[in-house]
C-alpha cells in the first residue's frame, strides 16, 4: 500500500522533475541566473503545485471527465495568480525579475501533469504529499542550478544582499555561465552527475541484496 511520506520521497529524488523527468525546463533555464530568483520561482511552484493538487484531489469526483482538463486549468490559475499577486506586492524586485515566468506556471508541464497523472486518481493526503514532494524537488533543481550559475558567472555568491565570499568577485567569472548556454552546460552536467548518482545507488542496493 502506497504511503504519503514515499509518494514525498519520490518527488524529491527518484522522479525529480527537472533531474529525473527533464520537465519544466523552460522556467529553469530562464530563471536561474541568481540563487534568489531560483529560490523564489521554486517557492512559487511549490505553493501552486500543493495547493491545485490538493483541491483537484478534493473535487475528483465532482469533475465530470470530459471538462476536467478546462477544471483543473482554472483551479491552477487561481493559485498562480494568489502567488503572482503576492510576489508583485511582497517582492516587487523579484517579481520584475521572473517577469512573464511567474504566469506561466499555469502550463508548466509539471503541474498540469501532476494534476492528470496523480492528483485526479488519488487521496487527499498522498496528492498533497505528492505536489509538496514534486514542488521542493523542481526548487532543489533551481537552487542547485541557480548556485553554480551564479557562483560561476559572477565569482561570488549573494544570499539576502549579503556575499558569502565578501565583496566583489572572489575569482574571475565565467560570464558565459550568466548567459543562456550556461544553463545548458550547467543542467547537463548537474542532470549527468544525478544520474550516476542514482544509478550508483541502485547498484548498491541490487549488491547488498544479492
Amino acid at each position: 500500500m502506497a504511503h504519503p511520506g514515499r509518494d514525498l520521497l519520490k518527488g524529491l529524488i527518484l522522479e525529480n522533475p527537472v533531474f529525473g523527468l527533464v520537465l519544466g525546463l523552460c522556467p529553469t533555464l530562464a530563471v536561474t541566473t541568481g540563487l534568489s530568483e531560483g529560490f523564489w520561482m521554486g517557492v512559487a511552484v511549490v505553493f501552486v503545485l500543493t495547493l491545485s493538487n490538493g483541491l483537484i484531489s478534493a473535487l475528483r469526483r465532482f469533475i465530470p471527465d470530459h471538462v476536467r482538463i478546462p477544471a483543473f486549468i482554472v483551479i491552477i490559475a487561481t493559485f498562480v495568480t494568489v502567488a503572482d499577486l503576492a510576489l508583485h506586492a511582497v517582492l516587487p524586485g523579484v517579481y520584475r525579475v521572473l517577469g512573464l515566468f511567474v504566469p506561466l506556471i499555469v502550463v508548466n508541464c509539471i503541474i498540469l501533469g501532476r494534476a492528470e497523472a496523480f492528483a485526479s486518481k488519488s487521496p487527499l493526503r498522498r496528492s498533497l504529499a505528492d505536489g509538496l514532494g514534486m514542488g521542493l524537488g523542481f526548487m532543489g533543481a533551481l537552487i542547485a542550478i541557480s548556485a553554480v550559475r551564479e557562483l560561476l558567472g559572477t565569482g561570488n555568491l549573494a544570499v539576502g544582499g549579503l556575499r558569502l565570499l565578501g565583496e566583489g568577485p572572489a575569482f574571475p567569472p565565467a560570464l558565459v555561465m550568466a548567459l543562456p548556454p550556461g544553463a545548458f552546460f550547467t543542467i547537463g552536467a548537474l542532470l549527468a552527475l544525478f544520474r550516476w548518482a542514482r544509478g550508483a545507488a541502485r547498484g548498491g542496493v541490487r549488491r547488498r541484496r544479492s
